[in-house]
């Protein structure tokens, strides 16, 4: 193996190490979440990224980018999450083309029952990659960017 097959391959398995992590976290996020608020991963990182929007509110191909999914499933998620009462869709004023999607009132007070369970879940999948030996370098770094509940 040359020089640049070497640097393929650590890129390949830095790769694998990411995935592996990501499932290892996704999985642990997906049941605590599911099991306390009955709540997926996706409704949840919905929720979030719309909570951090000065308003409260994005566009409709803002989301689909901040969860990671085409415009028809985010259509069907939001329509989900809509059916729930935890958000809602208005028009833009200067656009009419354009929808918003927006927190409710009840979507903001779900969000903060929601978030302890979510960083909770997210802590403990962390603590349990660092028990496995190829995940705990990237697991150890991750746990050093993420600050403890509460602060």
């Amino acid at each position: 193996m040359g020089i640049g097959d070497d640097a393929v391959e650590v890129r390949a398995q830095g790769w694998r190490t990411l995935a592996a992590l990501h499932g290892l976290i996704e999985t642990t996020l997906e049941r605590a979440l599911t099991r306390a608020v009955e709540l997926s991963v996706v409704e949840y990182t919905v929720l979030d990224a719309l909570a951090r929007q000065d308003g409260w509110h994005m566009r409709m191909q803002q989301l689909a980018r901040a969860a990671a999914l085409s415009p028809s499933a985010t259509t069907r998620l939001v329509n989900r999450l809509e059916e729930r009462g935890l958000l809602t869709r208005i028009l833009c004023a200067d656009d009419r083309r354009g929808i918003y999607t927006e927190l409710t009132p009840s979507g903001r007070d779900f969000l903060d029952r929601a978030r302890p369970v979510h960083d909770a879940a997210l802590e403990q999948a962390l603590r349990d990659a660092e028990d496995v030996p190829e995940l705990r370098d990237l697991a150890e770094a991750l746990q050093q960017g993420v600050p403890a509940p509460g602060r």
